[in-house]
């Protein structure tokens, strides 16, 4: 009897997986056969126009170097519970960006790292994907802000009204975290949710701070060759405020991962056409960086997930 639960239990489990593997796969391939979304005759006749051998190399580089920091940070941070190689922390990376790009917000992602870890450590995994991905917030809210303030003083869009506002509630915001810090909800307060962090070794954090750092550079960078690659024309600064604005507000809006570039596109078109760039090379740089920061890495972690072995 218990062997044929067992057996049901394993049946079921590979069931999931193989659904999960498909509809990533399925749900890419929707969004890029989709004619009302991509016109690949006019990206690939642009980026024909404008091909550099030099800048595609660089290009590639960027986007390896992007996922393999979010590779050493996300093992960095397992050192906390075992100590694991690159190529584990790739599988689970990667896998969990499958289970990511089938839920709102990537909320699957956090699933897919903990069934790698027995049962006993997955609330431990699932906070320190917390960390992984709440440092990368961090420094987008940081330069996105400056990026913005930037921005406004080449093309006012914000009103001084609107930014003094904006201001009077990050602080407003800041002050009630800081007195409702002891406020416990279901066992969890800031109070305790700090305390956990500070129980991390400084080193840990320390290279998860600087790795997170390296990401942020590296696709920002990326986003900023790829419209040089496209035939955008635009001054170093007042681009890489304005790729910083756009992933700010573009993490305040929650979305499908699977649509994220549709709404980093839309935003990226605007700001861009208020400093005189073209929204044609701007579309077809945010494609570009989701074709290889999202579909290849979600494609080869649809495979990681069918061959998991869910830990016990």
């Amino acid at each position: 009897m218990r062997s044929a639960t067992n057996k049901t239990k394993q049946f079921l489990i590979g069931s999931a997986k193989l659904l999960v593997a498909i509809a990533a796969v399925y749900s890419l391939y929707a969004e890029l056969s989709d004619p009302t979304r991509h016109d690949w005759r006019a990206f690939f006749t642009t980026l024909g126009d404008h091909f550099d051998p030099k800048l595609v190399v660089v290009i590639l580089l960027l986007a390896f170097t992007n996922r393999f920091l979010e590779v050493l940070k996300w093992q960095n941070l397992v050192r906390v519970i075992d100590r694991i190689s690159i190529g584990a922390s790739t599988r689970q990376v990667l896998a969990g960006m499958a289970f990511g790009i089938v839920t709102p917000a990537g909320i699957g992602e956090y699933a897919g790292k903990a069934f790698f870890f027995p049962a006993e450590s997955r609330k431990k995994i699932v906070f320190l994907n917390l960390l992984c991905n709440g440092i990368q917030m961090v420094l987008s809210v940081l330069f996105g802000v400056f990026g913005l303030l930037y921005f406004n003083t080449l093309s006012p869009v914000l009103s001084a009204k609107v930014i003094v506002a904006t201001a009077g509630v990050t602080l407003t915001v800041a002050l009630a975290l800081l007195l409702t810090r002891k406020l416990t909800i279901k066992g969890w307060s800031i109070e305790r949710l700090l305390h956990k962090i500070n129980r991390i070794p400084r080193d840990i954090h320390r290279r998860n701070v600087l790795f997170a750092i390296g990401r942020y550079l590296s696709f920002s960078h990326q986003q900023y060759l790829l419209l040089l690659l496209f035939g955008a024309h635009s001054d170093y600064l007042p681009t890489l405020a304005v790729i910083a604005g756009v992933y700010l507000l573009a993490s305040c809006l929650p979305t499908f991962q699977l649509l994220d570039f549709a709404v980093k596109g839309s935003l990226s078109v605007f700001f861009f056409e208020q400093i005189g760039v073209d929204g044609i090379p701007v579309l077809f740089a945010a494609t570009s960086m989701w074709l290889l920061n999202v579909v290849i890495p979600v494609v080869i972690g649809s495979y990681f997930v069918i061959r998991l072995r869910v830990a016990k």
